[in-house]
C-alpha cells in the first residue's frame, strides 16, 4: 500500500485523523509549535492536509469519513506521496528541532544529510547566514525547514535523492 495526501475541511485535521485511525488506517498528521505566534499547542504543519496509507483501489471508505474533502492527485486520479519525501519529513519531525513552514522551492543540486540528528534525510539547503534544511512534499507544494549545521551536508548523486534539489545562497 502507498501513502496519499488527504485534503480535509478547514480546522478538521485532528478529528479526521482520529476518525481514520479509528477505522484502522495508518495516519500521519505532522504538527509543530510555531515560534512566532506564542502558541503553546501544536498546529498542523500542512493546514488542511494529512497523510494516510491505504489501498487506492478501495478508497471509498476513506472518502466517506467526515471531514475528508478529497485525496490529492491529478484530476480525480490520486497520486501517492513520494516515499523518500515522507521519510525525510519523519526524520525532521523526530529530531525535535525547531521547524517552520516554507514556501515551495526551486529545484537545484541534490543534498543528503550525512551526520547529526538529520542524518539520512534528503532535501534542499537555503540561506546564507543561518542555513536551513528544507524538506518538501512536492505533491502538496509545501515545505518545512530546520536550522542546519553546514558540516552535516554532503552532496548526493543525482540518482540517490530523487525529487530533491538544493539551492545555497
Amino acid at each position: 500500500m502507498q501513502w496519499f495526501a488527504i485534503r480535509v475541511k478547514s480546522n478538521r485535521e485532528n478529528v479526521t485523523c482520529q476518525a481514520l485511525t479509528g477505522k484502522g488506517y495508518e495516519v500521519m498528521l505532522p504538527v509543530y509549535r510555531p515560534d512566532t505566534t506564542g502558541q503553546r499547542s501544536p498546529v498542523p504543519l500542512f493546514p488542511g492536509y494529512l497523510f494516510s496509507c491505504f489501498d487506492v483501489n478501495n478508497r471509498l471508505p476513506v472518502l466517506t469519513i467526515p471531514g475528508v474533502v478529497h485525496i490529492v492527485g491529478i484530476g480525480k486520479t490520486p497520486v501517492p506521496i513520494d516515499e523518500e519525501e515522507l521519510h525525510s519529513l519523519r526524520i525532521v519531525l523526530e529530531t525535535g528541532l525547531p521547524i517552520r513552514r516554507e514556501e515551495a522551492y526551486a529545484p537545484g543540486q541534490n543534498v543528503r544529510i550525512s551526520k547529526g540528528p538529520l542524518a539520512g534525510a534528503g532535501g534542499i539547503v537555503t540561506g546564507s547566514k543561518a542555513q536551513r534544511f528544507v524538506v518538501s512534499i512536492t505533491l502538496l507544494q509545501r515545505s518545512v525547514s530546520v536550522v542546519l549545521e553546514a558540516d552535516w551536508i554532503c552532496a548526493a548523486r543525482a540518482d540517490a535523492v530523487m525529487g530533491f534539489g538544493s539551492a545555497v545562497s
